[in-house]
């Protein structure tokens, strides 16, 4: 599963975002990656309980509870507390890894909660032309995809893909990472619940609620009733 989303940061809350970035207390990335990630990883993060990125974090969550098609793509039941990395200068990239199967939230108000991974997701918070270099690279994908999106678009893929951050060779790269568990574990379910929910929006805008939409949209929630895990 890949599905990129399109401005879920936007205007005021990106410039917010920019902002708060442009002081921002960078530590070294590899205080939250397992034994095997730390050996390639090669960035910066914030740390988690810093007030900047509390704030940061307000925005991004913000941001995915007013996006109907995140919603819709990722049925989310528990979101990781978004995270924050810059790659640039001699901390300029992560080479092949796969994330955890479960991570453990070890601070706030959730602190000892479990996440289940069964998506990554990557928002980007600065444009393509600040910097050379940095595409996401998911391996196992039809063309292995390499990902550089616009400030404020995410892209969400299945945690249990091989993945990289190419090396940035010029600028700074800078974007927010979290994970989540679904209301649906198989992504070949949650795809197909995705392609249906959108396509019957599509029709829903071009033909109101006729009968059989309306049937339509019945199977789906039928469909979403036999699978979600609540």
């Amino acid at each position: 599963m890949l599905i990129v989303i399109p401005n879920v940061l936007s205007g005021e809350a990106l410039q917010q975002a920019r902002a708060l970035l442009r002081d921002a207390p960078w530590g070294d990335g590899r205080a939250t990656a397992g034994d095997q990630s730390a050996q390639v990883k090669n960035n910066q993060q914030l740390p988690q309980d810093h007030e900047v990125t509390a704030a940061l974090r307000q925005l991004v969550l913000e941001g995915l509870s007013r996006s109907l098609v995140f919603f819709s793509a990722a049925l989310p039941k528990r979101i990781f507390p978004p995270l924050f990395n810059h790659y640039g200068g001699r901390a300029n990239a992560f080479g092949n890894h796969i994330d955890s199967a479960v991570r453990t939230i070890t601070f706030g108000e959730a602190m000892g909660q479990q996440v289940r991974t069964d998506l990554s997701g990557t928002l980007f918070l600065n444009d393509p032309a600040d910097y050379d270099g940095g595409e996401l690279v998911i391996e196992g994908l039809p063309g292995q995809p390499r990902i550089k999106l616009p400030a404020g678009d995410l892209v969400l893929y299945s945690a249990t893909t091989v993945h990289r951050v190419e090396p940035v060779m010029r600028g700074e790269r800078l974007a927010s990472f979290f994970w989540l568990q679904s209301m649906v574990r198989d992504d070949g379910r949650r795809q197909l619940l995705h392609d249906m929910d959108m396509n019957l929006l599509q029709l829903r805008q071009q033909q109101g609620d006729a009968e059989p939409l309306i049937a339509l949209t019945g199977t789906y929630h039928n469909l979403l009733r036999m699978w979600a895990e609540v």
